[in-house]
């Protein structure tokens, strides 16, 4: 990935029609495969001061893939008189120094951190073991295989990395489901299973939080589904998954 910055500074009877202008061009950009995402911003200390940031997928795909494809003389057009404008247009390449403020808690945090998810996890495998259609999956289960999955939920929720450097990150995980043969009713029961546990030890339930649960669960499991069938896909290299709030965050009333 690669981000692109275009500074403008733009006259004070232009700086309406500019904004108008790229409000229209906005809707080719977003339409074209290479665009990660877009972001016009205006200088609250020197209004005249813009800057475009443009995240595109390669700098090779904006400059061969964007500029010569369909979308580029929608967007041009929109853009063209304010091309004079620009101070600068760049591509920057994106470093390991990358993280979230504390203005909004992580998830792992709003549910109340390692000891929460050690309660809904050490309560889950308790229902599980009296439960008809888990049972069998977890015949067998070892005693800490609560702390582990506690662990790794906590992490994919924005905790600390207790799973990717204590239990092999994200490509053991997966591999733990391999030969399984898990099934559908399975599936919807752990998910079930795990939602009424999740009201019975007090997580929160306001409606922001529980959308991203129900959202990673329904991920998760599917997931472990894929692996334990009979032609899983290769072992994942990536790094440990992270959830986040998305488009809803929390409220605060």
């Amino acid at each position: 990935m690669i981000v692109e910055y275009i500074r403008y500074r733009i006259a004070e009877s232009d700086r309406q029609g500019f904004e108008q202008a790229y409000a229209r061009a906005a809707v080719p950009l977003g339409q074209a495969e290479h665009c990660v995402d877009y972001e016009l911003a205006r200088c609250a200390d020197d209004p005249g001061a813009y800057t475009l940031r443009i995240r595109w997928t390669s700098a090779e795909d904006h400059l061969e893939g964007f500029r010569k494809g369909e979308h580029f003389p929608a967007f041009f057009a929109e853009i063209r008189p304010y091309v004079e404008a620009v101070e600068e247009m760049r591509h920057y390449e994106v470093t390991d120094v990358a993280g979230k403020g504390g203005s909004v808690p992580t998830l792992y945090a709003w549910a109340g951190g390692a000891e929460a998810f050690d309660r809904l996890f050490t309560r889950f495998y308790a229902r599980v073991a009296e439960d008809g259609v888990l049972a069998p999956v977890f015949a067998g289960m070892h005693p800490d295989h609560p702390q582990h999955v506690a662990a790794w939920l906590g992490e994919v929720f924005g905790g600390p990395a207790r799973y990717s450097t204590g239990h092999g990150g994200h490509r053991h995980m997966a591999s733990r489901h391999l030969g399984r043969g898990l099934t559908e009713e399975q599936r919807r029961r752990w998910v079930a299973l795990l939602t009424d546990t999740a009201d019975e030890v007090g997580l929160p339930d306001d409606p922001e939080f529980r959308a991203v649960l129900a959202y990673y669960l329904e991920w998760g499991t599917r997931m472990a589904l894929l692996y334990s069938g009979p032609n899983p896909p290769p072992l994942p290299e990536s790094p440990m998954p992270r959830w986040e709030w998305g488009i809803t965050p929390p409220y605060r009333g």
